[in-house]
């Protein structure tokens, strides 16, 4: 009897452990899936009255960009300027081109593009390396999921 008394307690102690812990993981992850908390704010911007001086300088001196909004599934930033060719392993990326003309490496061919040319870019893509014909190029840049710091490989 006191083998069955010590079983029922220690099967009971666990149920109890397991429920807390399942109750904490739910807590955390159901508002999320339910309640994208993403802290999006109504608001419109006049994205052809910001100029390249207006937007924050990069670490490459020759592309300036604003992050626009930034949620745990995507973000999205206005980039004026050029970077050299490059690729991003973990982060596929969607360019729509607001003003400025030219061409750029989308794989591994020279790519032209204009005003309202929508360029998607898998992860794994090489792009960029952007020769302007009429600029500066200005485009908004969706990034999905956000980009992490170490997802840039500049390639030659």
């Amino acid at each position: 009897m006191t083998h069955k008394k010590t079983s029922f307690i220690v099967a009971i102690t666990t149920a109890f452990g397991v429920g807390v812990v399942t109750s904490t993981l739910l807590h955390d992850v159901l508002p999320a899936a339910h309640a994208q908390g993403n802290g999006l704010a109504p608001q419109m911007i006049d994205l052809m009255a910001l100029k390249h001086a207006d937007l924050p300088e990069t670490a490459n001196p020759e592309m300036h960009n604003r992050m626009l909004v930034n949620t745990e599934n995507a973000t999205i930033a206005i980039q004026s300027g050029n970077v050299a060719k490059h690729l991003h392993p973990k982060t596929d990326e969607i360019q729509y081109i607001v003003e400025g003309s030219g061409a750029m490496w989308l794989g591994n061919e020279r790519k032209e593009f204009k005003p309202g040319t929508l360029i998607i870019i898998p992860k794994g893509t090489a792009h960029g390396g952007t020769i302007v014909a009429n600029g500066p190029v200005k485009a908004i840049a969706i990034k999905i999921p956000p980009q992490p710091k170490d997802d840039t490989t500049f390639l030659q």
